[in-house]
């Protein structure tokens, strides 16, 4: 998911004050940038007419001959929707194929509509009723109730059924369910279930529930856990992982079919995962679809009596077909060509980066306004837009489709498991978000600002509920583990950068991946060993922070001529990131290049001169992306000690203390 970086303008216009103070006393050059933002579009510019109403085709289609992942799990559901008392009334049969080389005598289900069942789960009570900029409303209540759960043969399990809290023993906590089946399944055998349940959908919050006629059902059925084999993600003996819903967390499912029948009012167009597998039926005033998709390990879908829909093919290298489905609120039907640019572009540069794109369709939904607790979501070949509150969006409309294509890959294909690493994903998504953004749009990141936001480092790997709240979350999963990549694509260059991520995206695509697999590919790729880098800002809390901690200058005779002898002294705090660069300026004009392998707790340089230094920087260009302290690398050298303490340390604290309110 793409958190909506609030406060933005409010950031950089203290960010300028705070240049502006500074520049008299030359730290305004720890912030000078080679970055910058391109403009959005102009609020003049023509727009293109809104496209009259489409009817939303039958394009009924067929499933792939090849199957892509293990199909551990396979749905046949079948849901409809009471729009009016906004309950969802389903029955689904599941059949789970033991992936293992032991019996297994439990399963474990996710009941994730309980998660707002009251203020007490833990969800509600991590997150305050709060996601992001969205608030749980009085009508965000909602469940989800199990009817009934059976053999094939007809036995009950219901009275087997018990809620389990494993991750903090929450007895209000209902969102993880599991029970004794009444035979093992041993290894390479199956079990199928018949279960029926009902949603009662909260006003629409978190990624899921209603907003007027508009509804997003995600995470809506009840979903099977993921038993790992051993191996993977670094398992050495094989077992369920299952993890209640936490406030920070996202979701971690296996692959698997899944054939719905979804059944609306008639009026209703609706999206889903897959495709149609079937003409839509209508019969006494509803309407019936059916869908299909494989080698995914979820599902969702979004209905609307509103949406303004267009489809539209598209083929390029590595994408071989696909249909894009745009289900646009009618606010934002006029920018129907540039949602599809945005798909498109991204499709695309993910494909010719990573690899391809193997679905037949993708797509993006773009919820009404006040539905935004709904957008800027991920679910296998669907994406959520941020909602149609702004009729001006300006980049933040591109920006998010490309993000959420972007955890096609990251999140849908290599499958990372969020609850444990979510880093895997949002870290990885942000970072190609930010080369399709600026590759295609000239819209380049300004990293030493955002390095500037971490203002509370934290190990990347880490259960996501570990972090103190969702902005602690937000700022190290996404903001600083991209920065992560960044920096090593800094050290090996931008094509050796592509090549890793290539290689850990073929490598593990759907496998469930850890982070120590990612070091190896980084590894294998790079044929150099990167155990302190993880160390220091994977598994570590560290940043890499360098800075020009002192400079001497006193007048000295050489060779019978006044000179001066000038003594820098630089230091790192944190983690190495490389070598790094200084620069040493004399009155005479003179300019001293310097490299420091940075390895070493400090450097003390030490230079005779004709003239005196004027000052010193060290990482001028900005290039050090995880130092997130850069109004310590100058230093003028005629302030006396006293009021360079004085500015170093109160201006420190201030950027500090700014970036801590304002970063999320």
């Amino acid at each position: 998911m793409k958190p909506h970086l609030a406060k933005r303008l409010l950031l950089f216009a203290l960010a300028a004050a705070l240049i502006g103070v500074t520049a008299p006393e030359g730290f305004g050059h720890a912030w000078i940038s080679q970055y910058t933002y391109a403009s959005a579009p102009a609020k003049d510019a023509p727009r293109p007419a809104a496209p009259p109403a489409t009817q939303q085709p039958d394009s009924v289609m067929q499933p792939k001959p090849v199957a892509l992942s293990k199909r551990v799990a396979e749905y046949h559901i079948d849901v409809k929707l009471q729009a009016d008392t906004h309950m969802l009334q389903g029955e689904q049969t599941v059949t789970w194929t033991n992936p293992g080389r032991q019996q297994v005598s439990e399963l474990y289900f996710h009941l994730y509509p309980n998660a707002f069942r009251s203020k007490e789960t833990t969800f509600m009570r991590e997150s305050g009723g709060k996601l992001r900029e969205d608030k749980a409303t009085a009508d965000s209540t909602g469940y989800m109730n199990l009817t009934a759960l059976e053999t094939t043969e007809g036995y009950s399990l219901l009275p087997r059924l018990h809620f389990v809290q494993p991750d903090d023993g929450n007895p209000n906590d209902l969102t993880l369910a599991k029970f004794k089946l009444p035979n093992p399944v041993a290894p390479g055998k199956s079990v199928t279930l018949r279960m029926k349940f009902e949603v009662k959908l909260p006003e629409v919050f978190a990624r899921m529930g209603y907003s007027g006629d508009f509804v997003m059902a995600g995470q809506w059925f009840p979903k099977l856990a993921v038993y790992e084999t051993a191996g993977t993600r670094g398992r050495t003996t094989e077992g369920w992982n299952a993890h209640q819903y936490h406030g920070n967390s996202e979701f971690y499912s296996d692959f698997g079919i899944y054939s719905v029948k979804i059944n609306v009012p008639s009026s209703y167009k609706v999206a889903a995962t897959g495709f149609q597998a079937r003409a839509s039926v209508v019969q006494d005033g509803r309407k019936t679809y059916q869908f299909y998709a494989d080698d995914v390990h979820d599902f969702g879908w979004s209905a609307s009596p509103d949406f303004v829909y267009s489809e539209e093919p598209y083929s390029t290298e590595g994408v071989p077909g696909v249909r894009i489905k745009l289900y646009l609120d009618p606010l934002h039907a006029k920018y129907k060509d540039r949602y599809l640019h945005a798909a498109k572009s991204a499709l695309a540069k993910y494909a010719q980066w990573y690899g391809a794109y193997p679905y037949a369709t993708l797509s993006v939904v773009v919820p009404p306004k006040g539905g935004n607790g709904a957008g800027g979501m991920e679910y296998p070949t669907l994406v959520t837009a941020f909602s149609a509150e702004n009729d001006n969006p300006g980049y933040d409309l591109e920006r998010t489709v490309v993000h959420e294509i972007g955890h096609q890959y990251w999140y849908g294909m290599v499958a990372s498991n969020e609850f444990e690493e979510a880093w895997l994903d949002e870290g990885f998504t942000s970072y190609a978000e930010d080369k399709v953004m600026e590759s295609e749009y000239g819209v380049a990141p300004n990293l030493p600002v955002e390095s500037s936001y971490m203002t509370d480092p934290a190990p990347l790997k880490q259960l996501s509920w570990s972090y103190h709240d969702n902005n602690h979350y937000a700022e190290n999963v996404y903001i600083r583990a991209k920065l992560v990549l960044v920096g090593i694509e800094k050290q090996v260059g931008d094509a050796t950068m592509r090549k890793i991520l290539r290689t850990y995206f073929q490598k593990y695509k759907f496998k469930h991946p850890s982070t120590a697999d990612f070091q190896r590919v980084v590894e294998s790729v790079t044929k150099t060993k990167w155990n302190d880098y993880f160390s220091h800002f994977v598994y570590g809390n560290a940043m890499s922070d360098y800075s020009v901690a002192a400079i001497r200058v006193a007048p000295v005779q050489q060779d019978g001529k006044a000179a001066y002898e000038n003594v820098v002294l630089v230091k790192k705090t944190g983690g190495s990131n490389g070598p790094v660069s200084i620069v040493l300026h004399f009155a005479d004009g003179t300019v001293m290049p310097r490299v420091w392998d940075g390895q070493d707790a400090s450097v003390q340089y030490k230079v005779v001169h004709g003239a005196k230094l004027l000052w010193a920087a060290v990482d001028p260009q900005n290039d050090n992306v995880l130092d997130n302290k850069h109004i310590n690398n100058f230093m003028k050298a005629d302030l006396d000690e006293k009021t360079r303490t004085r500015w170093s340390v109160g201006l420190s604290k201030l950027a500090e203390t700014l970036f801590a309110s304002l970063a999320w």
